[in-house]
Formats: C-alpha cells, sequence, structure tokens
C-alpha cells in the first residue's frame, strides 16, 4: 500500500511500519505530517517522542480529554509534552468505562484482561485496579508493597504509559476505516531487552485488533523485535528524503542486526563495527581472533548468507543502516582474494579489503601458525611427501597430490578440499583450521605488527590494508 502525506511519498505500507533514522533525520516532521495529511479516513493518534509527568489520575486532564475533543491531539504535536503520562492515566480510566459500558453484563473481572496485558510488560512491579485507576505495587520478594508513581523507575513508567496508550487506541477502532498508531521513538528510556517486549506486546495488539502502525526511532533494537514478525517493513531515512520505502526485513538484516544493538548484550556498534566476511568459516576465523586478542581486536565479524556472491549486498545494506543511525560510524568487509589481483575500492562508510592469500584457510600453513605449532615450513613439505607415499587410495591424495605438484605454493593454492587434513595429519592438531587460524591472527593483534615481514607471514597473507585497516 502507497500513502502520501504532505510532501512526503511512503512506499510498501505493511501493518507495523518502521522509520529507521538518527536524530534531525525528519522522522517526527514525517509523523505529524502523516497524523494531519494522511489520506486515510479512520482513527490516527500521534505518540510525541518526549512523553513528560508521572503516573498520576488528574481530574483536570481527564475534563479537557472529554470536552475538548481535539485536545489530545493538538497537545501532542509539539516534541514534548509535558503532562503526557497524566494522559495516559485519564486514557486508562476511560478506557475501563469504555468496556464496562460496551455490554450488558460486565464485571470487574472482564477488564482484567486489560490489566493483565501491562503487568506483562513488567517484572518489578506491577498495577492492580482500584476505583479510579489503578494502583503500583512492588513485586520483590513476594511482598506488595504500594509503591509512588514519582518512585518506579522512568522505563517502567515509559512501559506503562505506552501500553495504555496502545489499549485505549485499540479499544477505540472503526474496524470498517484505516486506523494508524504513530508512535515518534517508543524506545526512549527503555532498556534493549524491554523494547523487544514493547515490541511483542505491540504486535500481540496488532494481531488481536488488526490496525496499523508506523514508528519512527533510532533503536535498531526496535527493528531487531520485530525481525521475525510478518508484515514489518523497515524504511532507512536521512535528511532530506521525502520518498519511503518500506521493505520487508529479510536474513541479511537479521544476521545484521546485533551488531548495531538489536540484542542487549551486543556491543556497541562504534567501538565494535561490523566485519563482514564471506562465510561461516571465515566468522568462526576472526571470532577466535577476538577472543584471542582479549580486547587488541574490536570487530563483529557477520558472515554472508551467500559468500562472496552476496557480499556487495550487505555491504550496501549495512551502509544504509550506518547512515541512517550512526555518525562517523565506519564498517569492514573481507573478502577472499581467490584468483584476483589488487586491492578492491572503498565505498564509504564500507572500508572494503582483500586477503592476500587465496582464502582464509591459507592463513593455517603461513609461517606464524607454523611457528606457533613448533614446526617449520620444510617440515611440513617432508610430512606432505611421507603422507603421500603412505596414503596413496586416500579420498584427499589427489588433492595433496596438486598441492605438492604446485610447487607447494602455500599462498594462493587452492586448499579447501585438503584444509582439513593438513590440520590434523600435518599439522598434527586437535584443533580446527579455523581455530589455529584465529588464535594467530589474535596474537598478531596483541602482539603488534612489524614493518618489513617476509613473504609468507601471517600479515603478508593478510594483506597490507587488512593489517593496516584492522590493527
Amino acid at each position: 500500500m502507497d500513502r502520501q502525506a504532505a510532501q512526503y511519498q511512503l512506499r510498501n505500507l505493511g501493518r507495523i511500519n518502521v522509520v529507521l533514522g538518527k536524530n534531525g533525520s525528519g522522522k517526527s516532521t514525517l509523523l505529524k505530517a502523516i497524523e494531519q495529511n494522511l489520506e486515510a479516513d479512520g482513527e490516527k493518534r500521534y505518540v510525541t517522542p518526549e512523553r513528560g509527568g508521572t503516573l498520576t489520575y488528574e481530574a483536570d486532564v481527564e475534563h479537557s480529554l472529554t470536552t475538548n475533543s481535539d485536545w489530545l491531539r493538538s497537545s501532542r504535536r509539539v516534541n514534548q509534552f509535558i503532562r503526557f503520562r497524566q494522559q495516559s492515566m485519564a486514557q486508562f480510566r476511560r478506557l475501563e468505562l469504555a468496556v464496562f459500558r460496551g455490554s450488558e453484563g460486565v464485571t470487574v473481572a472482564d477488564f482484567q484482561p486489560y490489566v493483565d496485558r501491562l503487568n506483562g510488560l513488567l517484572d518489578n512491579i506491577e498495577i492492580e485496579r482500584n476505583s479510579t485507576t489503578f494502583d503500583i505495587y512492588s513485586a520483590r520478594d513476594g511482598q506488595r508493597v504500594m509503591v509512588p508513581a514519582s518512585d518506579i523507575s522512568s522505563g517502567e513508567s515509559e512501559l506503562i504509559s505506552l501500553g495504555i496508550e496502545a489499549l485505549a487506541f485499540a479499544e477505540e477502532l472503526d474496524q470498517e476505516r484505516e486506523n494508524y498508531l504513530i508512535l515518534d521513538e517508543p524506545d526512549v528510556h527503555l532498556h534493549p531487552d524491554l523494547q523487544g517486549r514493547l515490541m511483542a506486546f505491540l504486535v500481540a495488539l496488532v494481531d488481536d485488533y488488526k490496525f496499523n502502525v508506523l514508528l519512527a526511532t533510532h533503536s535498531t533494537a526496535i527493528l531487531g523485535g520485530l525481525a521475525d514478525v510478518p508484515g514489518t517493513g523497515v524504511a532507512f531515512m536521512q535528511s532530506g528524503d521525502t520518498e519511503l520505502i518500506f521493505e520487508q526485513i529479510t536474513e541479511l538484516h537479521r544476521r545484521v542486526l546485533p551488531v548495531f544493538g538489536a540484542h542487549p548484550l551486543s556491543n556497541i556498534f562504534n567501538e565494535a563495527p561490523v566485519l563482514i566476511v564471506e562465510g561461516e568459516d571465515d566468522e568462526r576465523v576472526w571470532q577466535q581472533a577476538i577472543r584471542t586478542a582479549g580486547g587488541g581486536l574490536r570487530v563483529y565479524p557477520v558472515a554472508c548468507e551467500n559468500g562472496v556472491s552476496g557480499m556487495s549486498t550487505y555491504e550496501q545494506e549495512v551502509r544504509r543502516i550506518i547512515r541512517a543511525v550512526y555518525e562517523n560510524a565506519v564498517g569492514f568487509s573481507l573478502r577472499d582474494r581467490d584468483d584476483t589481483e589488487g586491492e578492491i575500492e572503498d565505498e564509504p562508510p564500507i572500508r572494503r579489503m582483500k586477503l592476500a592469500c587465496r582464502a582464509a584457510e591459507n592463513l593455517i600453513l603461513s609461517d606464524d601458525v607454523l611457528a606457533g605449532q613448533s614446526l617449520t615450513w620444510e617440515q611440513i613439505q617432508g610430512r606432505i611427501a611421507e603422507w603421500l607415499e603412505h596414503n596413496p587410495e586416500h579420498p584427499a591424495s589427489g588433492a595433496m597430490a596438486d598441492f605438492r605438484a604446485s610447487g607447494f605454493d602455500r599462498k594462493t593454492a587452492d586448499l579447501k578440499r585438503i584444509r582439513n587434513l593438513l590440520t590434523g595429519a600435518i599439522l598434527d592438531s586437535n584443533k580446527s583450521w579455523e581455530v589455529l587460524a584465529g588464535q594467530a591472527i589474535g596474537r598478531l593483534a596483541v602482539n603488534g605488527v612489524v614493518t618489513s615481514p617476509g613473504d609468507n607471514s601471517l600479515q603478508a597473507y593478510l594483506g597490507t590494508k587488512t593489517v593496516q585497516v584492522l590493527f
């Protein structure tokens, strides 16, 4: 579905639509234009980005809501509204009255599912209906102790307020018309795991009540919380954009989102930039390198799902996310050299690199890895000759013989078929080749690079640009 609002064109809208952009990109201006001009004759509610106030019921707020049908909408068209949460509390009371008036025979028990939904957002406190709105209790150690609204955390207050807003909106829908809940930065004051919980709450409401959501955020944790939800689209907004095209969240997004903070335990992006690599083997190499370096190497490796053929797609998508979320950030990509010579040009903010050796498995025959196993290259050649003599029927003997016939070109030969054999039978290691290569890279990060590395050093195999950029 496409929509037009003032100067903005929104394309491919679905049930849940996320605008991801950094501060100053124009997200709030966009949402306000949509709230005022959306070409849908239906219920719309805009939730302002700076939501002040406390969770207290104030009669004058309810009076204003009741006597002025436009007060709620007009008061929220500013970015900061200091009595937002008081409005939420008044809406909770109106929600309760609406439920009781909805049909005959409704009891207090019939309203409890609404309270239960809100409590599902909370860990340390719970709410309980009272004669006016609700009371707040601490749930610590099984003891329920009344807590003043002013004493609960900003995150808990935010969750309750946003939960009420969504519930109240859902109950007011006209199912014959289009209905849009417009949320501006629902991540404010919320830890990433709570952002995910809020998204689960919102998805359940959308499924039950069948309304549409348009939300703006600069939190990739919000996007991560919606990654597996059908009908969710994302548009990346930069300053000056007037056409936004919403795209389905793909496997690519699921792989790279943890780098940008979509999981509460993820690295802060500017401290650990994404490193796109060709496959899961390469990803394991760099994961081991990071562990071995113990903080001396700060990247977050992400395996490209489709190998080298998908690298450009991953690079372009990461570029869009970086530009929409961060200032002065950078990302990296590292490809195998394969049969091509020369470096690869950067596509800022992505620094693009290639190994100087054929592929990651060639790293295990670098002098640094061999030294870590207390071996020399001469010993390796002797072991290979001996192995070929005693294993002529082995399935990999032809590939091993081809390697010898190449003049033992350990830097550019194709070792994929014999990499595990080299690791176990020739290097006599009980570790995988990925671990051996990763440990050597980690040691290099800790010990530092040298000015004139040997032709078969790990530095030479990684390549000058790779070493300069990553170390």
